[in-house]
């Protein structure tokens, strides 16, 4: 077995178990599609059940062998049980794609309601947390394990996005950090990272999963909205989620850590690499 976890067989294979958060659309419903297509079997979470519930059976009906269970990955109790209803159902997870993610509003950081960080937070960084924490030990037992990632370009360069981009720039150093400690341990379980740039998704509505306990959200909806138009204009057209699902196959197959979905930023990822070394300051990514 080699250091990436790939394993004699592989993760991505026949009768393999992935686990995927933030599987009822975009970028999530595009690595469910692609799995199944290979003959593994999913276990598609999400925390809009009606939504998860249509999407699960229209693959279902392609005979796809998924199970959809109601996840909030914010909630370490709720991933728990999620690992918990994978072994039930299939026994063994293989490949675990943390996927799931929200935006929040753009607002100054000392004007954003505290619920409205907590929950960006909650979902983006700790999410990712909880996934790891509930599912390596699971992983660690599997001939052939990966955990994949997904981040953002917006976590790769500076000052942008406000507590969205925040969160993502944690997320990377958390999965960065993973990989160092797996390798260290001797570790089989590979690691990817996936930074997508702008992908055809729901994602700027995310807020209708917004808990009630996160309390009065800002009315900042439309200038998120634009904000990210603004900062996509000037990038490529947004991929299919599809075509980001064969990235991250090809990823896992090859060992590959860090992917991105096209180059219109990678100006600005070199830029603060360039500026942390000289002192910077920052310069906004508009301006690469």
């Amino acid at each position: 077995m080699d250091a990436t976890g790939a394993g004699a067989t592989g993760v991505i294979a026949p009768g393999r178990v992935a686990v995927v958060t933030g599987a009822a659309s975009g970028i999530g419903l595009g690595l469910t599609r692609r799995f199944a297509a290979e003959g593994m079997r999913v276990v598609m979470a999400d925390v809009e059940a009606p939504v998860l519930e249509a999407a699960a059976a229209d693959l279902a009906r392609t005979g796809a062998q998924v199970l959809p269970v109601r996840t909030d990955v914010a909630d370490a109790a709720s991933v728990a049980a999620l690992r918990d209803a994978a072994l039930a159902e299939f026994g063994a997870v293989h490949l675990l794609c943390n996927n799931a993610g929200v935006g929040g509003s753009q607002d100054p950081l000392w004007e954003v309601p505290l619920g409205d960080l907590e929950w960006v937070f909650g979902v983006n960084l700790w999410g990712v947390v909880h996934g790891v924490r509930a599912f390596l030990p699971v992983l660690q037992e599997q001939d052939a394990a990966h955990i994949v990632t997904t981040s953002s370009v917006f976590g790769l360069f500076a000052g942008s996005l406000g507590a969205y981009g925040a969160s993502k720039h944690a997320a990377v150093a958390l999965t960065e950090s993973l990989h160092f400690q797996l390798r260290e341990a001797g570790s089989h379980v590979g690691v990817t990272l996936l930074c997508p740039s702008a992908v055809r998704t729901n994602f700027d509505t995310s807020s209708r999963n917004r808990p009630a306990s996160a309390g009065p959200a800002a009315d900042t909806g439309a200038v998120t909205r634009a904000a990210r138009a603004e900062l996509h204009a000037r990038s490529a057209p947004p991929r299919e989620p599809d075509e980001v699902a064969e990235l991250v196959v090809d990823a896992v197959r090859t060992g590959r850590f860090y992917v991105l979905t096209n180059a219109a930023r990678d100006g600005a990822i070199r830029g603060r690499a360039e500026e942390v070394i000289a002192g910077g300051p920052p310069t906004p990514p508009l301006s690469w």
